[in-house]
């Protein structure tokens, strides 16, 4: 998505905009292929460590079939509710008409990344992370060697504009997919996908949902603060909705970063809770944490010394209104990165202790509860001037959250571990 941002917003802040009201949908469909292929994986996982094959070949089945059935219900959405979506977002003609193209084709073109995602997880399952980390390469890189192609239509390719950035997002997932379909169907795995002969069992549905649904969750809740933020955001300014986009690319360096760290700490502090160790399972907490805060320092740092030149990366016709809004909205949105550190890290102790619904709750108070009444209240009193305020302060209810679950799950749980492991 980074290359389609930058590469749109090389033709107007219109074009920008119209991409950034569609964001919530594709974020919502990576959400429900993530969550699904995270349940499959997990059940795969647990079938092959039990060396329950047959049950794991039936949960791969289902998983690859899921993928069809999610893909229907995201073409249908495409189909017939582009057109009143962008119609609620916006009143602007050329906004309306790129924004329903460009949601059309990654909806009815979502088929490829629901299987090519449903397919990496599996081979993940079964320890092959590197060639489903190709395929994934190969994908993004087709899509950023496209993007300029159809966009401004570069040697025999046609100029198609916004839809044409929307082409080189299906093309790339569509060249990913196949290059996972030989992996899986011609490579030698110990699991086995099976695409007919078999009947779908409620059990196996439940047991991949038991671990998908909690984990779309917490992938859509994005996608649904983006949606309610282009909203309030649109009712103001459109400029701002193009702002936002920009800034949703450049904080994904940011944060990603620290999403990587979490994953490395979770299995480690889980290993230490199972084992009993609360030194070790705190010392690394903690050492994670100083990590994350270190590098969202940066980062504050970086947005708050360098707005106007991040900005200018995606403002390629110097609009003058749009550093206007988008100079003190980075800056202002940037505080947001010092308590986010803090409610990453804890939330990770929750999910490795057990405790996966406190990280929801916790997740939805800094993504979604705190932000969007905060947004709502602050744009009606002031406008643009203090929405952006809505992020730090969404942040900062959440650390306090975090604090007081924290604390509770420490002198609950955390804290006999001492005694459970003198007794053994």
């Amino acid at each position: 998505m980074w290359s389609t941002v930058f590469f749109v917003s090389q033709i107007s802040e219109q074009a920008l905009s119209a991409v950034t009201y569609v964001f919530p949908v594709q974020m919502l469909i990576i959400s429900v292929s993530v969550g699904t292929g995270v349940g499959i994986n997990s059940l795969i996982s647990r079938r092959l460590g039990a060396q329950r094959y047959e049950e794991a070949n039936l949960a791969a089945n289902h998983g690859y079939r899921l993928s069809f059935f999610n893909w229907a219900f995201f073409a249908l959405i495409g189909i017939f509710f582009s057109g009143p979506m962008m119609n609620l977002m916006s009143d602007t003609s050329y906004i309306i008409e790129s924004g329903i193209s460009y949601m059309r084709i990654v909806t009815i073109g979502s088929l490829f990344m629901m299987v090519q995602v449903t397919t990496e997880k599996i081979l993940q399952a079964t320890g092959n992370m590197i060639f489903p980390m190709i395929c994934s390469i190969a994908g993004a890189v087709t899509n950023i060697i496209l993007d300029p192609l159809l966009i401004f239509g570069i040697g025999p390719f046609p100029e198609m504009g916004v839809p044409g950035a929307a082409v080189a997002t299906v093309v790339g997932q569509f060249i990913s997919m196949c290059m996972g379909q030989i992996l899986l169907f011609k490579g030698n795995h110990p699991v086995h996908v099976k695409l007919a002969g078999w009947k779908m069992q409620g059990r196996i549905l439940k047991d991949i949902y038991a671990v998908g649904i909690p984990a779309m969750l917490m992938q859509a809740m994005g996608s649904v603060m983006q949606f309610g933020m282009n909203i309030i955001l649109g009712g103001i300014n459109e400029t701002a909705v193009a702002v936002l986009g920009v800034y949703g690319r450049l904080q994904s360096f940011i944060f990603m970063p620290v999403f990587g760290l979490n994953q490395g700490v979770l299995p480690i502090m889980g290993f230490n809770y199972g084992a009993n160790d609360r030194k070790r399972l705190m010392e690394t907490y903690k050492k994670g944490f100083i990590i994350a805060f270190c590098i969202m320092a940066v980062g504050f740092a970086i947005f708050q010394i360098f707005p106007d030149e991040l900005l200018s990366i995606f403002n390629s016709q110097g609009s003058r209104e749009m550093e206007e809004i988008g100079i003190p909205a980075l800056r202002t949105i940037s505080i947001c990165f010092l308590p986010a550190s803090f409610g990453i890290m804890t939330s990770s102790i929750f999910q490795a202790t057990a405790h996966g619904f406190m990280s929801l709750w916790g997740s939805l108070i800094r993504q979604l509860i705190g932000i969007l009444p905060i947004a709502y209240i602050l744009a009606a009193i002031s406008g643009l001037d203090l929405v952006w305020y809505s992020f730090p302060l969404a942040e900062i209810i959440g650390s306090a959250y975090f604090i007081i679950a924290l604390r509770h799950i420490y002198k609950t749980d955390i804290k006999r571990m001492d005694i459970v492991s003198q007794q053994s």
